[in-house]
């Protein structure tokens, strides 16, 4: 079967164009351009790799990036005065805490703490609210990277069955709720799904996603999708980045699967892209709101 891999870092850089256009009419309308604080307590190398191209990107399109870095041994009490003083600084237009974060801090409570007109990766409880209710205030960066995969493409999954793989609060949920709400600042078609949402106790898991028009993995396990699991034709988005000693994987067996799928994303080069490019458009929006605009 012949199958399409799709190019997301390719689609990524259609959008940042798009936004740095926007950005610049920022500036010229505002006198500023918008500025994303990242937050990185410790050391982790993944982690400060995340930050460095959050900061490129940041540069590619004139949004300003300004890094906080802190101690691995940072209290939670530290970490939320530098929160609170983020939110005060009307210089900032969005917050970023990079996860994880050491053992010591409790992520919900600092998550919670980022102001939500300043929370541009939309985990602050009364953004997922309004996400949940169809009137987001931003949408949550790597589900809206899946989206536009899918828009850019050209793929609809409206009357579709879609399976996704996992349940997280960043990916999994979100992106059901997206899926199958009754419509999208994209398109119709990029909603109105009949979405199951799958996970570690689901029973009968692959004759489940084999009945799947379009099936999303995200559950942190590399190469755990395989072929047997796949429904032949159907599309395949993997958002898993695992760090194997041969280097980067998915949760998708790609080898096995691309051959059956209609469409696939690879890793790396298909999600995580987007997910960095919907991070400055998020940005751009909490400079906006901030203003009235």
């Amino acid at each position: 079967m012949t199958h399409v891999v799709i190019d997301g870092r390719a689609i990524g850089r259609v959008i940042e164009l798009e936004i740095a256009e926007q950005v610049a009419d920022f500036i010229q309308n505002n006198g500023r351009a918008p500025c994303l604080a990242a937050v990185l307590v410790g050391d982790d190398p993944a982690s400060a790799v995340y930050v460095k191209n959050k900061h490129l990107a940041c540069e590619r399109v004139g949004i300003e990036s300004k890094l906080h870095r802190l101690a691995g041994s940072t209290s939670e009490e530290e970490l939320l005065d530098l929160i609170a003083m983020l939110n005060d600084d009307p210089a900032i237009s969005g917050i970023l805490v990079q996860l994880p974060l050491p053992s010591q801090i409790r992520s919900t409570y600092v998550l919670d703490a980022v102001h939500p007109l300043k929370d541009v990766d939309c985990f602050h409880p009364e953004n997922v609210g309004l996400l949940t209710q169809g009137r987001p205030r931003y949408l949550p960066c790597t589900p809206h990277g899946c989206l536009q995969i899918l828009h850019r493409t050209g793929l609809s999954v409206a009357g579709k069955h879609v399976a996704i793989v996992g349940r997280s609060d960043i990916v999994g949920r979100p992106l059901a709720t997206l899926l199958s709400q009754k419509d999208s600042h994209l398109s119709p078609e990029i909603c109105n799904a009949t979405v199951t949402l799958l996970h570690s106790r689901s029973k009968n898991l692959a004759a489940m996603t084999r009945e799947a028009d379009v099936l999303i993995a995200a559950i942190g396990k590399p190469k755990f999708v395989t072929a047997d699991m796949v429904k032949p034709g159907a599309i395949v988005i993997d958002v898993g980045i695992n760090r194997l000693p041969e280097g980067l994987c998915g949760d998708v067996d790609f080898d096995s699967v691309a051959p059956i799928s209609s469409y696939i994303t690879p890793v790396p080069k298909g999600v995580g892209p987007l997910t960095i490019t919907m991070l400055l458009q998020n940005t751009l929006a909490a400079a906006r709101a901030q203003i009235g605009l």
